[in-house]
């Protein structure tokens, strides 16, 4: 694709308003062949950033069940985790709940050839924190005022700052946690915070339109996704992120299998392998 053609495709799609209408649901053979393409998109991406030393840092919040992990595992599904890196943050040691508040996410930014992905970022103190009480309001508006200095200086150290809200309805997201409670793979999801977060949905929302009217910002603006509809949700995200990032395809080396070695009178052993039993 040339360089002129993709940029006129990235301004085209740029141009065309978010529709309110609920789309027809994406039935899974047309998602996964267009995920297929998104794939192979992002592996040129990452060889770009290879190539180029770029640095990218993604940030995904949202409520809980809006299907942040699921967009992030399909972003990451097909590339090489040393170089999309994905972190997910514990709650944080008493030791650092005495740091300064941005110290235990600074070392995780990208360095040169890295994409990190942060699932849930700083932006805990202005959701989480403040709607659970876990960080009082002169917390949360220090980190309001501070914000947008933080992310200029990210921006400014050559660090690419995307950042992505996943918004999702009260109906889906409670459908999704109850699919949670019944769903044995899925049960490890549920936490006792979720439940609680899950009873105080408006003060989330008042939570995030605070956020976003002190961190939305020209130099790291948010994107919001609606996310009712995860197939849709994710390959949205994936275009964006593509059409986001000035990448160019770089030429592959062409690659053949080498002959593989003789035998040279090597002899498989006798040995009383134990093999893992063929169930399936």
């Amino acid at each position: 694709m040339g360089k002129k053609e993709n940029r006129e495709k990235k301004e085209k799609r740029a141009a065309q308003p978010a529709t309110s209408v609920e789309p027809e649901p994406l039935d899974r053979k047309t998602y996964d062949r267009a995920l297929a393409d998104l794939h192979v998109e992002l592996v040129h991406l990452q060889n770009w950033v290879t190539a180029t030393g770029a640095k990218i840092c993604i940030v995904f919040e949202g409520r809980d069940g809006a299907g942040k992990g699921g967009t992030i595992k399909a972003i990451t599904e097909r590339v090489s985790p040393r170089i999309f890196r994905v972190v997910a943050l514990p709650a944080p040691t008493e030791r650092e709940k005495s740091q300064m508040y941005m110290q235990r996410y600074m070392p995780h930014l990208p360095a040169a050839g890295e994409v990190v992905i942060f699932d849930r970022s700083w932006y805990n103190r202005a959701g989480v924190e403040r709607v659970m009480g876990f960080a009082d309001e002169r917390q949360v508006e220090i980190f309001l005022r501070a914000v947008p200095l933080m992310e200029r200086a990210i921006v400014a150290s050559n660090i690419q700052l995307i950042k992505y809200w996943l918004e999702v309805s009260p109906e889906e997201q409670t459908r999704r946690l109850a699919s949670r409670i019944e769903d044995g793979r899925k049960t490890w999801k549920l936490t006792d915070m979720d439940l609680k977060s899950y009873s105080r949905w408006y003060d989330y929302s008042r939570a995030r339109d605070a956020m976003f009217d002190a961190s939305d910002t020209d130099l790291a603006p948010w994107h919001v996704v609606r996310s009712d509809n995860k197939r849709r949700a994710r390959l949205n995200i994936i275009q964006h992120l593509l059409d986001s990032v000035p990448y160019e395809r770089i030429p592959a080396k062409k690659v053949t299998l080498p002959a593989r070695q003789k035998a040279g009178g090597y002899r498989q052993p006798d040995y009383p392998y134990r093999y893992v039993p063929e169930i399936y």
